[in-house]
Parts: C-alpha cells; sequence; structure tokens
C-alpha cells in the first residue's frame, strides 16, 4: 500500500532547473560565487512552491530555508555548494545526451535540489515541508550545522537527497568520517656534512605513518588511511618539518573514541621530535537503525528499493547522530560523483521526485 498517488512531474521543467542552477558554479569557498548561487535556488524554489525562500547566512556563508508552513513534521535537506573550481562550467557544460545530464555539481547533488522541489510541488498540500539548502556541506557544514540540527530537530525527520547508491538505491546507514592532520617537527642540519646534528622531521614522519595506518580494523568498519604527505625543503637539507594527512572512517562510536584517543596518544621515536596533531572525526557515524521506518516506508512506495550502508558521510550523519530519523540517497539516480563523467539519469527523475513526495506524505500521515 503506498501513501502518494504518482502524479506527472514534467521532465522539462527539471532539466530547465537543473540547467539553471548547474550554470551557476558554486564552488564552495568562494563566497561571492555561493551568493549568487544561493538566490538563484532561492528563486526557483519561490517559483515551484510559492512563498519565500530566506537565504540564511552564517559565518557569511549563504544557506537557503523555506517553509511550507503548520506545524514542522519533515525536513528536506540538501546542499548547494560543489567540488570544482570556477571555470569548469566552460571545459564542461551542461548537457543532456543518451539520457544523461552532465555538467559540474549535476548529481553531487544539484540533481537531487531539483528532484525535491518537484516534489514537493507535486503535494497539493505542502505544510509541515521544511527545505534547508545549505552552502559548505562539502567543506565539512562548520557553518551550517547548528542550523541544520535546530530545523532536523523541530520537525523531527530528514529526508537527505544526495545522490543515489549504485543502481539507485538508498543510503541507510553512512560511516562516521573525519581528517588528522599530523606536524612533526625536527631540526635542520646539513645533510652532508653532520646529518647527525639534524633531527629528521620526514625519518620520524615515517615512523608515525606506519603506527597510524595500523589503527584502521577493517573487521569493524574502520579504515585509516595516510593520503598526503610533505616533508623538506632542499635535498641536502635534514628536513625539520613534515605533514601527513589521514583520512578516517568509523562505524561505531566506540570506533570514533579509540581512533581519537590513539592519535591524541602518538609518541616520536626520534629523541627531540615534536608532533602535533590537528582535525578528528567530525561527522558521526548514522547508524542504519536511524532509517529504519523511513526506509520501510519507501520500500512500500518502491518495492524493489535497495538499501545500502557506504563509506562516505553527508550532512545525514549530524542528524542521525541527534536520534532524528533520517534516510539519506534521495536524490539524482546517477554516477561520478566529484569527477568528471559525473551525470544523471534523465528517466529517474520523476520516479525519484514522487517518491519523495511519497515519503513527504508518509511522515506527515504518522505523525498527525
Amino acid at each position: 500500500m503506498t501513501t502518494h498517488q504518482a502524479v506527472p512531474v514534467n521532465v522539462d521543467a527539471m532539466i530547465d532547473d537543473l540547467r539553471t542552477l548547474v550554470e551557476v558554479e558554486s564552488p564552495s569557498r568562494d563566497l561571492d560565487a555561493l551568493r549568487t548561487s544561493a538566490r538563484t535556488v532561492a528563486a526557483v524554489i519561490e517559483n515551484r512552491l510559492g512563498g519565500r525562500a530566506a537565504v540564511v547566512e552564517r559565518e557569511q556563508l549563504p544557506h537557503v530555508h523555506w517553509s511550507g508552513g503548520g506545524d514542522p513534521r519533515v525536513l528536506v535537506l540538501g546542499h548547494h555548494d560543489t567540488v570544482f573550481p570556477l571555470g569548469t562550467l566552460e571545459r564542461r557544460p551542461f548537457l543532456v545526451k543518451d539520457g544523461h545530464a552532465t555538467g559540474p555539481g549535476v548529481f553531487d547533488m544539484l540533481g537531487g535540489v531539483v528532484q525535491a522541489i518537484h516534489g514537493v510541488a507535486a503535494l497539493d498540500d505542502r505544510s509541515g515541508v521544511e527545505i534547508l539548502i545549505t552552502a559548505d556541506e562539502e567543506v565539512g557544514s562548520a557553518s551550517s550545522r547548528a542550523l541544520l540540527e535546530e530545523r532536523a530537530l523541530a520537525c523531527g525527520a530528514v529526508l537527505v537527497v544526495e545522490g543515489a547508491a549504485d543502481g539507485g538505491g538508498l543510503k541507510t546507514g553512512r560511516k562516521g568520517c573525519g581528517t588528522f592532520e599530523v606536524t612533526v617537527t625536527g631540526r635542520a642540519a646539513h645533510a652532508g656534512l653532520e646529518p647527525e646534528a639534524g633531527i629528521n622531521a620526514l625519518v620520524e614522519a615515517a615512523h608515525q605513518v606506519l603506527a597510524i595506518a595500523g589503527l584502521a580494523r577493517p573487521g569493524s568498519g574502520t579504515t585509516v588511511t595516510p593520503t598526503v604527505a610533505a616533508a623538506g625543503t632542499l635535498d641536502n637539507v635534514v628536513p625539520a618539518r613534515a605533514t601527513v594527512t589521514v583520512d578516517v572512517r568509523v562505524e561505531s562510536g566506540e570506533e570514533k573514541d579509540r581512533v581519537e584517543a590513539a592519535f591524541a596518544a602518538l609518541t616520536p621515536r626520534l629523541d627531540g621530535a615534536r608532533i602535533t596533531v590537528r582535525g578528528g572525526i567530525g561527522r558521526p557515524p548514522m547508524p542504519e537503525s536511524a532509517s529504519t521506518e523511513l526506509f520501510a516506508a519507501a520500500r512500500r512506495l518502491l518495492p524493489d528499493l535497495e538499501g545500502v550502508a557506504v563509506g562516505g558521510g553527508s550532512d545525514g550523519n549530524f542528524t542521525a547522530a541527534l536520534g532524528v530519523a533520517t534516510l539519506d540517497g534521495l536524490g539524482a539516480v546517477g554516477a561520478g560523483a566529484h569527477a568528471d563523467h559525473e551525470y544523471v539519469v534523465v528517466d529517474a527523475m520523476t520516479e525519484r521526485a514522487n517518491l519523495l513526495a511519497g515519503l513527504v506524505e508518509a511522515v506527515r500521515t504518522k505523525t498527525r
């Protein structure tokens, strides 16, 4: 039994709106570009849904919030910032060809934003629905976190329109994720005349990389991956400084605590070397239990839907950690997030817009 009677959604109108958003580039740290993008998102929302879409600035970053009025019951959550620098559009313009829409940010996650807007527009009654499109998800959500948590708690249910999993599956769980930067400070010396007078930061960093990689526990879903390293100045100088960047993913709060404690306890192997650690696991894990009821409702609408737990993080991690029911991956069907081959499957857009509309109605029916 479904809670929403699918209605025709105008694919051409969705494509027009997707083109509009993609052609306003929105790199995460470019404030001027983000402000233009936020105004454009707000205009598309107002055009399709009526009312007022407010641009809410937090720490100078522009987030877009719209409410259908009434008691808040469900928050549709997305972001309009993208990972691509200005100028990418010139090299890779928006294009619809062979059933795919392509262009920078089309899958992650402007396609999901457009589908959400048109899904809500398909509802005769939009009361209780809120839409929040943030401006900094790709860089950690530092400025938007308090706002999205506030609205999630007020609404009590969150539908995240990040891109779908492979094959169109929904994301029922996510690992917690974060980045650590380990800095080693040594002492410079002439590499030929008196290397023993130096403290080799690169050698110390090599010791630390092996110790850090050993923190991984694949059986528990914990990955600890050194990803970027830098050291030294000249080929005849003992390096006085080295840095190592580490990507961490965990499935549980216990593993988060263990890994963070281990980084804090890193100890130099070379006499006189010093270690400084910055960063942490900023996005807590999103347990699959957070999505159980919402995923069941989605399966009643589309029985063939698959649900998967994934390693990547989203703002759904924050809302799930609050105990708010959260279902992710409700955005575009496609592939290639953050890559040049990024695309959205056009034929799937109508079904996904209707899925979101049906979930909104299911949530509101339950909470009445």
